[in-house]
């Protein structure tokens, strides 16, 4: 819009004459930012169009044209988790058309932050002043360091965010080893001042304390004394933080590209792939290959768990899990495993078994008290042959041993079942007639300790290919800050977890760097079922058929599966190979608790 000047001969007053200037700085202001040739350009295809929603049409097309929102802080603050735990929650906040907002947050559970591995949740309860240090820390580092590094970043940059979090938390790691160190190193001092005066008494009666020693060195070579356990790793206090505030960062980026999550992470994976969907004339192209080849994981279902929190005697049986054929929809393989505990109940509530305590167990599966591991899964074989389900053949067993729960260190022994203790190279023996005589079996997790290295060899030589060792706790995978220790020998995968202290980053690189492994995330949301789409894992491992949190899962991997067949058609969806190849093994698994 053109303004015409004033008169030369005319009077002009000081007000017209600056409201005139006003406006010429307006019009330019305008015309420099396009504005007049796009309001232009949106009216004349409005009027072709004519749409019902004129304003709703207007407010689409300029949020087109607005800047590509960029994070203003991130926000973090202490919630409980789905046990009952505190947990960090990170919060993305995020300038859109100059507006600052609340896009999207992430919840990672604080139950191993800070704490040394191998702890259980129980310990970590009565050690209420370290978790509360790991929480406090943690909320701090994201006031104080993510917050204001962050700032500016636009959340699409999956990649140098996640390099931000790993180097700070690299520096911080680096500082509390050394302190620890130092802590160490000081404590030795003291204990040799304490330790100095008596220094005598080794020199009286040589001979008796030679023939002790040589009576001993005897004993320990007919018993073949039990490895000593590896001093725990302690976990960074505060490292929950760098977990919360990537996955927040990569669910923002989603929600505002207006894409699921799974796409994203699959975008952030191979940087090829183009993530937004609003491209409709490329809708065949780029998009459409990323939907073509996006992998759906096969889920495996706790079943059954017989482990020590279990009223019977047996503690062998941690979980007992469900590896159904890759060709069953998510939803055939949920109501199987639904049908299966409802036989396997009402068996139970027969004349067949005595009366036997069951319950639910922390996982979401039947818990039931057994005394002996032939017990519950010839229980299993019943209902399944009941139900006409093809145990064996495109349905096999997984079992969790979770051994390094089971070892009494007084005796050195395994503690199999109340009052009965098994050597390692007793255990093997055992293990391999469970194989034997149920072939349905497929893989042991955590069969021993990491630290029975001979252990793990023999067995994997015993079982040769008809059975896979997968180590969970046996394994040391940890984020690229922190030293990763290899697998014990005779393991062919290991479970890694999607810990609080691993950045997206970290666990799709663990993913790429270990072909043969099973990955696994924490508790928390949904989010984990997007993460192994996203990464291209074949199984994913959500735990039993109980439970909100579990459920909300298996709901949402169903979601995902008729989103992919609505847009590819079912026949279209690439399958993960099935358990029963060679190849099927060198697969990937998610697993949450």
């Amino acid at each position: 819009m053109s303004y015409k000047g004033f008169p030369s001969h005319s009077k002009v007053s000081k007000e017209d004459q600056e409201f005139y200037d006003l406006k010429n700085k307006a019009a330019e202001y305008y015309r420099s930012n396009g504005v007049p040739q796009k309001i232009e350009s949106v009216l004349n295809e409005m009027f072709w169009q004519k749409p019902d929603d004129i304003y709703g049409y207007l407010a689409n097309y300029f949020s087109g044209l607005s800047y590509t929102p960029v994070i203003s802080k991130i926000t973090g603050k202490e919630v409980f988790d789905g046990r009952g735990l505190t947990a960090v929650q990170a919060e993305v906040h995020c300038i859109i058309r100059n507006e600052e907002k609340m896009v999207c947050g992430a919840v990672m559970d604080g139950s191993f932050d800070g704490l040394p591995d191998g702890v259980e949740s129980g310990e970590m309860l009565s050690n209420g002043d370290l978790q509360h240090l790991s929480i406090t820390t943690a909320l701090k580092w994201i006031r104080e360091n993510f917050s204001p590094v962050l700032r500016g970043f636009n959340p699409t940059d999956q990649t140098n965010v996640d390099k931000i979090l790993s180097d700070f938390a690299m520096a911080r790691y680096l500082e509390h080893k050394d302190s620890l160190i130092r802590e160490k190193e000081e404590e030795l001092r003291n204990e040799a001042m304490s330790e100095a005066p008596p220094q005598a008494t080794p020199t009286s009666a040589p001979a008796k304390d030679k023939k002790g020693n040589d009576k001993g060195k005897k004993g320990n070579i007919t018993e073949n004394p039990l490895p000593p356990a590896e001093p725990p790793v302690p976990r960074l206090p505060g490292a929950t933080a760098v977990g919360a505030v990537s996955l927040a960062v990569a669910k923002t980026a989603a929600e505002l590209l207006g894409t699921p999550l799974y796409r994203h992470i699959t975008a952030v994976r191979d940087p090829q792939v183009v993530q937004s969907p609003h491209s409709k004339k490329d809708s065949g192209s780029s998009l459409g290959w990323a939907q073509k080849e996006m992998q759906l994981p096969v889920p495996i279902i706790t079943i059954m768990s017989c482990g020590k929190n279990s009223a019977g005697k047996l503690n062998l049986l941690e979980e007992i899990i469900l590896m159904p054929s890759s060709s069953l929809r998510v939803r055939e393989v949920i109501g199987m495993g639904l049908d299966l505990q409802c036989e396997m109940r009402r068996i139970l509530n027969g004349s067949t078994y005595k009366a036997l305590p069951v319950g639910v167990s922390d996982e979401g599966a039947l818990q039931v008290g057994f005394d002996r591991p032939e017990q519950a899964l010839d229980l299993l074989a019943e209902a399944c042959a009941n139900l006409a389900l093809p145990l064996g053949s495109d349905l096999h067993l997984a079992v969790n041993c979770a051994a390094h729960s089971l070892m009494d260190y007084s005796r050195g022994k395994y503690e199999v079942m109340s009052g009965c203790h098994k050597s390692p190279d007793e255990l093997v023996d055992i293990y391999e007639g469970l194989i034997n005589k149920y072939p349905a079996i497929r893989s042991l997790i955590d069969p021993f300790r990491k630290e029975d290295v001979g252990q793990w060899e023999r067995l994997a030589s015993v079982i040769g290919q008809s059975c896979c060792l997968l180590a969970d706790a046996a394994s040391n995978l940890c984020p690229r800050w922190r030293e990763a220790k290899p697998l014990p020998p005779g393991a062919t995968k290991a479970i890694i977890r999607h810990h609080s202290d691993m950045t997206i980053s970290d666990l799709i690189q663990s993913i790429a760097e270990h072909k043969e492994t099973i990955l696994a995330a924490g508790s928390g949301d949904a989010s984990v079922v997007d993460l192994a789409v996203g990464s291209g894992v074949s199984f994913l491992k959500l735990g039993g058929l109980r439970g909100a949190e579990r459920m909300d899962k298996y709901n949402r991997l169903m979601a995902i599966e008729e989103e992919q067949e609505g847009i590819a058609g079912a026949g279209e969806i690439n399958q993960p190979v099935s358990f029963e190849s060679e190849s099927g093994w060198n697969s990937l698994t998610v697993s949450a608790k």
